[in-house]
């Protein structure tokens, strides 16, 4: 009898255990947790995250739950400690979240081409006496903005890793960013919201108009921007330096192996892939993930350039986690 009655409190014990706790191995593997930013009303329902949960748990045949988060940093302290299984960052703090915690990324975000990223590089006029980045030293140059990727980030942190700009100021203050800049080109357009030569665009008309000799911007750049532009001159009028700076990423989504088998993993990413080949999928790739499209891709591949030119910027790595940790 108390044989029965030990096994019995055993069978129970456990029970509450699954069910409060979920101690037991495997209690959530046929769960799929999404770290995704949401908010407490959708005006639009096709926007609502759920979309896609229901999606992707038709694919696979697991439940599917979308873990709210605030701030790309809640999403990667998610994956850290197992709360979500993948999580969609932006280019900075995919960078943070694969060289501090080794997360990986299995899929990304299309841009309008179909690509998963786009090229920085820099352009001068034709006529311009500038011939390579060499020739840059003390001219004037035109960037989209303050710590803008294409247009500050990767062209700087290239440069300063090919020993063509030295770093001016403390190494580990992002603030020397700027004064290194200033020493090493003549005047500096670094513009603020609202500018007219912000942004992209801007970078390419302050350089058209002769405010500066260079624009960091894209290799697109006039393809993107010139189209209706009664400032901007003929294609032959204008001509890209050598080489590019390097891939700037699309949004990855990313997952800490550690935390998530291959199986698991190989089931989301087909998943994913589907909304690719399905009616309701491009609904919600519009809608909720506003991409034309998903890929596969892999962490070396899709980050690799970046971080690469990105690391030799002065305190970037300081910069990064101050920015998302709020």
């Amino acid at each position: 009898m108390n044989a029965n009655k030990t096994i019995a409190s055993l069978i129970i014990g456990l029970l509450i255990c699954t069910t409060l706790t979920g101690c037991l191995s495997g209690d959530d593997d046929d769960v799929i947790r999404i770290a995704f930013k949401t908010q407490d009303d959708y005006d639009d329902p096709d926007t609502n995250p759920q979309r896609l949960a229901d999606f992707i748990s038709q694919q696979t045949g697991m439940d599917v739950e979308i873990y709210p988060i605030a701030s790309d940093v809640a999403a990667i302290e998610a994956l850290r400690f197992g709360h979500a299984d993948i999580a969609i960052l932006d280019g900075g703090a995919a960078w943070m979240a694969w060289q501090q915690h080794g997360f990986d990324a299995i899929l990304a975000d299309q841009k309008s081409d179909g690509s998963t990223y786009y090229l920085a590089s820099a352009w001068v006029l034709e006529d311009s006496d500038i011939q390579s980045l060499d020739d840059l030293e003390g001219m004037d140059s035109c960037h989209t903005g303050w710590l803008k990727s294409a247009g500050m980030l990767m062209p700087m942190g290239y440069m300063i890793g090919q020993g063509m700009v030295e770093v001016s100021g403390d190494e580990e203050d992002i603030n020397s960013l700027r004064t290194t800049i200033e020493n090493h080109f003549g005047n500096a357009s670094i513009p603020s919201s609202g500018d007219p030569y912000y942004g992209y665009s801007g970078a390419f008309r302050c350089m058209t108009e002769g405010m500066g000799d260079v624009a960091f911007a894209k290799t697109t750049s006039f393809e993107d921007h010139c189209e209706g532009n009664d400032w901007c001159l003929d294609r032959s009028d204008y001509r890209m330096l050598q080489p590019a700076f390097g891939k700037v990423p699309s949004h990855p989504i990313m997952v800490n192996r550690e935390m998530i088998d291959d199986e698991k993993a190989d089931a989301i990413t087909n998943a994913f892939l589907a909304l690719n080949s399905d009616l309701e999928g491009h609904y919600i790739l519009e809608s909720v993930l506003n991409t034309p499209g998903i890929s596969q891709v892999n962490t070396e591949e899709h980050l690799g350039s970046y971080s690469e030119a990105i690391s030799s910027i002065p305190g970037i790595a300081a910069y990064f986690e101050g920015k998302y940790a709020n």
